[in-house]
């Protein structure tokens, strides 16, 4: 059934038939008085989107993953089998993969990392829409491996952007734009460097550079996009809190229109801020990697549910005698912390990590980064 919104009662006319006594309802928006001119209407839409960590992949992960059956390829999927339904209730998940994809060994983890293709079906199957790749190890494998894990991307249908192997595919994807529900999006992916490797000619990954970063906002058409997201690859590995130039940047990005930023890179959980108009997480931490150190062996999944309101009032004289129209975002944010369980590699949300079966070990590394996250975020200045 079709809703409507009253903000005002129309004038009532009631005619009276003589021969039936029956009142009809005449809806008249001329006869309006001119004291109360106005018929407010709204309308809201929602889009739930959901970041994660760092997708990585050691060599036990891979190992880990290997199926010695006729083909000896490989399956990733037992890894993101119980985020599934948390993926499912997203409207877009997003995630920073940070590896190459091949569809050829030999296979190679850290420094520089050579992955099955097989991942990208698996984080396909998982549920996952969207992969940034501007971090430090995109060029692990020169132009070759930009190529080979852009195709394996395209291939299961995962959309991403910060790497691009020709100028064509970065004037595609730069920034890449997606609608949920009536709310137009428009994502940024950035990273401090690429480990000292160069970049591959002809090839572009996208730089923290202030000057260009402000010209990639500046282009964004605000009257076609009603959300940026900037996803930065950024800050001091393994420490716990934002440094000062994470600060100055997204101070900077949030002056320059961005509305929310997203982070990666230090492989642990560092703390977020948000409020209704705008959400900053430093660090999501590891999604799933081989690090085992303690709060190294999990991160935390961003839920952001982004609010759109169409509001249209009609005034007579204004808005050249036509319905004006408002627009306002809001942004609610939800943190939900992830932990990664050996031998599979299995990635535990608390529904399933408080009451999953795990060795006396496990058991205590799980409630050991439970109670540190928990204790990070609570006491965050300005977390929510």
């Amino acid at each position: 059934m079709k809703r409507i919104s009253i903000g005002f009662l129309v004038v009532v006319a009631m005619v009276v038939a003589t021969a039936s006594a029956v009142r009809h309802v005449v809806i008249r928006r001329a006869a309006v008085p001119v004291e109360a001119d106005t018929l407010p209407t709204s309308q809201v839409f929602r889009a739930r989107l959901l970041f994660a960590g760092d997708v990585m992949a050691h060599l036990p992960q891979v190992t880990a993953a290997h199926r010695n059956g006729c083909s000896g390829r490989y399956d990733f999927s037992r890894q993101f089998e119980y985020v599934k339904p948390l993926f499912a209730a997203a409207d877009r998940v997003i995630v920073n993969l940070e590896t190459t994809l091949s569809p050829d060994g030999p296979y190679t983890g850290y420094p520089a990392f050579r992955t099955p293709d097989e991942l990208a079906y698996a984080l396909r199957d998982a549920g996952v829409d969207m992969a940034v790749l501007a971090n430090n190890h995109c060029c692990d494998r020169g132009k070759h491996g930009i190529r080979s894990t852009l195709a394996a991307l395209d291939n299961v249908g995962i959309r991403h952007t910060g790497a691009f192997i020709d100028t064509l595919r970065h004037g595609a994807d730069h920034p890449l734009r997606f609608e949920v529900d009536g709310i137009r999006f428009a994502l940024f992916s950035y990273t401090y460097g690429t480990n000292g490797l160069p970049v591959p000619a002809g090839a572009t990954v996208n730089r923290i550079d202030t000057v260009m970063m402000a010209r990639d906002l500046a282009a964004v058409d605000r009257t076609e996009t009603d959300c940026v997201v900037v996803c930065m690859h950024w800050g001091t590995e393994y420490e716990r809190r934002p440094n000062r130039g994470q600060r100055m940047l997204a101070a900077f990005l949030r002056r320059h229109g961005a509305d929310l930023i997203v982070g990666s890179h230090p492989h642990v959980i560092q703390p977020y801020e948000c409020d209704s108009t705008h959400a900053v997480f430093y660090s999501l931490g590891n999604f799933v990697s081989n690090q085992r150190r303690r709060y190294c062996d999990g991160g935390l999944l961003a839920g952001v549910e982004v609010i759109k309101r169409v509001g249209t009032h009609g005034r007579m004289g204004a808005c050249d005698d036509s319905l004006c129209r408002s627009v306002s975002m809001r942004y609610a944010v939800r943190a939900i912390p992830v932990w990664v369980a050996l031998p599979d590699y299995r990635i535990l949300p608390p529904e399933v990590g408080d009451t999953i079966t795990l060795s006396p070990v496990g058991r205590a590394a799980y409630e050991r980064f439970m109670a540190d996250t928990r204790e990070l975020l609570d006491c965050s200045s300005g977390s929510k």
